[in-house]
C-alpha cells in the first residue's frame, strides 16, 4: 500500500476557556510558528469528562461534531478536538477497527512508499518504526495505539457506516444517516479517505470466470496461490509490491500492463539498534531525520510544476531500469513514453528483477475479453489462469458520487459538482454549510504526505470553528465568489505542472481532464494558505441575521396530466456561473402519494403563481422526494 511522504509540524491549539457555538468549549485562537520537520512533543495530556448531550427525542443521537473515518483523517481531528477541549463528538466508522486503508489492505508485501520516519502525526512521533519504509501491520499498529494514548476510542462507532446526510436550516444542523441509524451534529468532517472504493474494470466475460477473483484490496487469504496460475492486472503502486511476493509460490504470473510506470529504487533497509535507541533517548535525533527528509522530497517540487526539470528524475528511474533489464526488448515495454510525474511515481527495487523470473511473464496486449478458464488478449492470444488479481486502484474521481449528500436549499452534491469536483482550499463547498472536507478536491500532491496536508486541514477546521464562535454564528458556509476565484487561480497554476502537461492519464485528472486532485505548489505553501482562515472568505450566521431571497418552505401544488396534489415543499436556487440560466431544486416531504405517481416529468405551483415545469429525481433515505428545475422557479414573485 501506497502514501505519499509527510512531514512536519503544526502548533497544537491552546485549550482556552470560551463556549463555542457547536455547543462545547474551544480554545481561543494561539499556537506556535511551524517548524518543517518538527516531531512535537505534544502527548495526551488531562482531558475533560466525555459528555454527550444524549439521545434527542425520536432517538435521534445529537452531538456537537460528528466526524466520519477513522482513518489518519478522521482519527487526527478526533484527537485535536481533545486537544482543544471539544468532547462532544463521535467518529462514525463503517468497520469494526480503526486504520482506514491500512486496516483494508493486507496483500503481501503491503508497505508505504513513504520513509517511516515521517509517516506518523507530527504530534505523535513513533519511536518503534523498524525499518526505513514500514510494512502495513507497523503502520496499523502505530495507529491503534495512537487512538489509546489520545484516549479517542471512546469516541468511536464502530459498524456505523454513513449513508446519507442533509442539512437542516430551520436548525443548522446535519442529520446523518447511518446503518446504526440517525445522529445530528452542528458540524460534519468527512474523512473516508480517497483509497477507499477498489476499482474493477468491467471486462465482457469476467462474470462467467470460473475461477478465484479477488481486488488487492480485499485480499483473499483462504486461497492459496501456491501452484496456481495467476493474472495480476495492472502495474501500479500495489502491483510493484506483491508480485514479487508471490511470484515465488505461484507457478505461473502474468502480469497485464496497460500503461509502464517510472520506478526508482526503494532504499529500504531495517533500522540499526544504536539508530532505535538515539530516537528513544536523544532529543532531536528522530526530529533531524524527518527534517532531511521532508525537505529533500519538498525541493522537488518545482521540477513537478516545471516539466522540463524533471530529467534528474527521469535519469534515476532510466539508470535504474538500464541496471535491473538487460533484454532490450522487456526493458522498451517497461520504458514509459510521458515525463516522469505524470503519474504517480513509483518506489520499488525488486518489481523489474521478479519481471525476469523464469514463472513471469509481461503481457502489454490489452485485454479483450475474460472466458471461463482464460483471458484473451487482442493479439489473439488466450492465457489460462487459476485466479485474476486485480491491481486496478481505487475510484477516486468523485468520491461522493453515488453519496446522498443534501445541503442548503435541497440542493445534492451530484448538482453543485456537476461540472466536476469543487472547493475552497479542499475542505469547503458552497452550498454545504457546516460541512467540511478532509482531502477534498485540490489538495494533495505528488511530492510529499497526505499526513502532512491533513493536519493542516485539521487546524483550519478548528479556526474556522472558533470564527463561528467569535461571531455567534451557527452557520458557516464559504462564499460562492470565493470558492471560483480560488479554483480559477487553481487551474491556472496547474496548467503547465507535469500532472497535466506531462502527456498522460492518469487519476489526477477526471474525465474531461481537469485535474481535481493536486494542489499547484509546495506542501509548505499549503501549509502557510490554511494557518488561519480568513473571515471574509465566509458567510457566518445565524437564524436572525438571514435573509433567504432564493428559499421557499410551505405549501404548494403538484401536478400531473392526471392529478393535482396537495404537498409540502422546501426550495432553493442559485444561478449558474457557466451558462447563466437559474437552478433551482429541493425536497417535497415525505408522502405515500408520490409513490403512486406515473411520471416524474411535473409541475409545480404555488399559491396562485404559474405552473412551473419540474423534474422528480430521487427519494432520499428519510422518505422526502427530490424536485429541480430550470428558469424561473415557482417561488419568483410574478
Amino acid at each position: 500500500m501506497t502514501n505519499s511522504p509527510t512531514p512536519t509540524n503544526h502548533p497544537v491549539p491552546q485549550p482556552g476557556p470560551a463556549q463555542d457555538i457547536v455547543g462545547v468549549p474551544l480554545p481561543a485562537a494561539g499556537g506556535s510558528a511551524p517548524r518543517a520537520a518538527d516531531d512535537g512533543a505534544s502527548g495526551p495530556a488531562d482531558r475533560p469528562t466525555r459528555s454527550s448531550h444524549g439521545p434527542s427525542s425520536g432517538g435521534r443521537r445529537r452531538h456537537s461534531v460528528v466526524i466520519v473515518g477513522a482513518g489518519f483523517g478522521g482519527l487526527c481531528m478526533a484527537i485535536r478536538l481533545k486537544q482543544a477541549g471539544v468532547e462532544d463528538f463521535v467518529v462514525l466508522e463503517k468497520a469494526d477497527d480503526v486504520g482506514g486503508t491500512w486496516r483494508e489492505n493486507t496483500y503481501p508485501g503491503c508497505g508505504c512508499d513513504v520513509m517511516s520516519l515521517m509517516y506518523s502525526y507530527s504530534f505523535a512521533p513513533n519511536r518503534k518504526w523498524t525499518r526505513m519504509y514500514a510494512r502495513q501491520q507497523e503502520i496499523l499498529d502505530y495507529i491503534r495505539r495512537t487512538v489509546d494514548d489520545y484516549d479517542v476510542r471512546s469516541h468511536i462507532r464502530f459498524g456505523s457506516e454513513a449513508t446519507g446526510y442533509e442539512f437542516d436550516e430551520a436548525t443548522d444542523e446535519w442529520e446523518i444517516q447511518t446503518s446504526q441509524g440517525p445522529y445530528r451534529a452542528r458540524i460534519v468532517v468527512a474523512g473516508p479517505g480517497p483509497l477507499h472504493v477498489p476499482h474493477v474494470p468491467e471486462f465482457p466475460g469476467l462474470p462467467i470466470f470460473d475461477g478465484t477473483i479477488f481486488h488487492s484490496a480485499e485480499w483473499d487469504h483462504s486461497y492459496d496461490l501456491t501452484g496456481k496460475r495467476v493474472a495480476v492486472i495492472g502495474t501500479g503502486a500495489s502491483a510493484v509490491q506483491f508480485v514479487p511476493r508471490i511470484a515465488k509460490t505461484a507457478a505461473h504470473v502474468e502480469v497485464f500492463q496497460r500503461t509502464p510506470h517510472w520506478l526508482i529504487p526503494k532504499l529500504d533497509r531495517r533500522l540499526s539498534a544504536p539508530e532505535r535507541w538515539l530516537f528513544r533517548n536523544v532529543p532531536g535525533v528522530q526530529k533531524a531525520y524527518r527534517y532531511a527528509i521532508y525537505w529533500s522530497h519538498e525541493s522537488s517540487i518545482v521540477a513537478f510544476m516545471n516539466p522540463r526539470w524533471m530529467k534528474g528524475l527521469e535519469l534515476l528511474a532510466r539508470n535504474q531500469l538500464e541496471r535491473q533489464v538487460k533484454d532490450p526488448e522487456l526493458r522498451r515495454r517497461l520504458t514509459p513514453d510521458y515525463t516522469i510525474g505524470c503519474k504517480r511515481i513509483l518506489i520499488s527495487s525488486d518489481f523489474y528483477p521478479a519481471l525476469q523470473r523464469p514463472n513471469v511473464d509481461l503481457i502489454t496486449s490489452p485485454i479483450e475479453a475474460v472466458t471461463t478458464d482464460k483471458i484473451r488478449t487482442t493479439d489473439g492470444q488466450d492465457h489460462a489462469v487459476d485466479a485474476m488479481v486485480m491491481a486496478t486502484g481505487f475510484e477516486i474521481g468523485d468520491r461522493f458520487a453515488d453519496e446522498h449528500l443534501v445541503g442548503r436549499g435541497g440542493l445534492r452534491i451530484q448538482d453543485a459538482w456537476q461540472n466536476g469536483m469543487e472547493a475552497h482550499l479542499g475542505v469547503a463547498v458552497h452550498g454545504f454549510p457546516n460541512f467540511f472536507l478532509l482531502m477534498g478536491p485540490n489538495s494533495g500532491g505528488g511530492n510529499q504526505s497526505i499526513v502532512f496536508v491533513i493536519e493542516a486541514q485539521v487546524r483550519y477546521i478548528l479556526g474556522c470553528l472558533r470564527m463561528m464562535e467569535r461571531s455567534g454564528a451557527t452557520r458557516i458556509e464559504v462564499r460562492r465568489s470565493v470558492q471560483r476565484a480560488f479554483n480559477q487561480w487553481v487551474h491556472r497554476r496547474l496548467a503547465g505542472s507535469v500532472w497535466n502537461a506531462g502527456g498522460c492519464d492518469s487519476w489526477y485528472l477526471d474525465d474531461q481532464g481537469v485535474n481535481r486532485a493536486a494542489w499547484p505548489g509546495s506542501s509548505a505553501s499549503y501549509w502557510r494558505r490554511m494557518r488561519t482562515p480568513d473571515h471574509h472568505e465566509y458567510d457566518l450566521t445565524n437564524a436572525s441575521s438571514r435573509t433567504d431571497e432564493d428559499t421557499y418552505r410551505g405549501p404548494a401544488t403538484l401536478i400531473t396530466p392526471d392529478e393535482e396534489l396537495p404537498i409540502e415543499v422546501h426550495l432553493s436556487g442559485h444561478l449558474q456561473p457557466i451558462d447563466g440560466s437559474f437552478r433551482w431544486y429541493g425536497r417535497i416531504t415525505a408522502d405515500d402519494k408520490l409513490a403512486a405517481l406515473s411520471t416524474n416529468q411535473i409541475h409545480l405551483r404555488i399559491a396562485d403563481g404559474p405552473a412551473t415545469p419540474a423534474r422528480l429525481t430521487e427519494q432520499d433515505p428519510w422518505g422526502n422526494t427530490r424536485v429541480t428545475g430550470t428558469g424561473p422557479p415557482p417561488y419568483a414573485p410574478a
